[in-house]
């Protein structure tokens, strides 16, 4: 191995764990099945400004904090994004709805496209207009087939497109980033907590011990995936970045059908099969165009 392949293996190892860890996620939200949605959202909060705030400090990173007043009002909006992503994402897969988790993360890629034309004039490739056509369609097929919109799935997928959209106008690294979003919620996931044990209904420390260590554990399986991502970020190119990112929904896609046996009839199918089809093609015409416009790059 030359000295030129090791951060890119060692970028490629922290994406498939940063990732890994995402498309196991349902699994670590399953085990809190009895605490409500809400509760284990304002955990999340508290627990990741925890554990971000001892990370920044082990790396003397804590002036990082400070920012001006236009970048603390975006975190502040991303912060809100973030609160919507993470409260449906939950709930939905608590109550049963992983698949429709993953289609969400399988079209934000896409959506993200579609989000650079618009905010940012990027110029969309026609293979890249084909893909968000096939998913479209995808969603559309479900929506005729099953008579509703999948509400989650593109509550995930907007949510987190307009989070990626306004993060990419803050200037400030991802971790104290996800400092500033967190302090912002952690007042009304506080006072959302503090509510529940005065009235006893809080889980912690009222159900038993795993209940309260995923409670707590919460911060760093938030936290510690993040930070792979950006050791992966910084090593890896963007367009393998983007390649890597499929194996988070795929994750959950696996633990949907074959952990919860979620229905996956021929309607489920044949709309997976639009989005797949669409991904397929996105990620085919990304590494080609990679390749014509980087000659040497390292994709084969």
């Amino acid at each position: 191995m030359t000295e030129v392949d090791k951060p890119v293996i060692s970028g490629l190892l922290a994406g498939i764990g940063a990732f890994g860890l995402w498309g196991l996620l349902p699994a670590y939200w399953k085990g809190l099945r009895a605490v409500p949605a809400p509760e284990i959202f304002c955990h999340r909060v508290l627990w990741c400004l925890v554990f971000v705030g001892i990370v920044l400090a082990l790396q003397r990173r804590l002036p990082e904090l400070a920012m001006s007043r236009r970048s603390l009002g975006l975190l502040c909006l991303s912060g809100g994004l973030l609160c919507i992503n993470w409260l449906t994402y939950i709930w939905g897969v608590n109550a049963g709805f992983v698949l429709d988790a993953s289609m969400g993360y399988y079209i934000n890629p896409l959506v993200n496209v579609l989000l650079g034309r618009l905010f940012f004039k990027d110029r969309l490739r026609p293979l890249q207009l084909l893909a968000i056509l096939l998913a479209a369609t995808g969603v559309g097929y479900l929506v005729v087939s099953f008579g509703r919109l999948p509400w989650i799935a593109l509550t995930l997928a907007l949510t987190f497109g307009f989070y990626g959209l306004i993060r990419k106008k803050v200037r400030v690294e991802s971790l104290p980033g996800l400092g500033i979003e967190m302090a912002v919620l952690s007042l009304p996931a506080l006072a959302f907590l503090l509510f529940r044990h005065w009235h006893g209904l809080g889980a912690l420390g009222n159900v038993n011990v795993q209940v309260d260590f995923l409670l707590v554990g919460a911060g760093a399986v938030t936290a510690v995936p993040l930070l792979l991502f950006a050791f992966c970020a910084r090593r890896l190119r963007l367009v393998e970045v983007g390649i890597l990112q499929y194996l988070a929904p795929t994750g959950m896609f696996l633990l949907g059908v074959f952990a919860y046996h979620e229905p996956f009839n021929i309607s489920r199918f044949l709309s997976f099969l639009f989005i797949w089809g669409g991904i397929a093609i996105y990620v085919t015409e990304s590494v080609w165009f990679y390749r014509r416009t980087i000659p040497n790059s390292r994709l084969p």
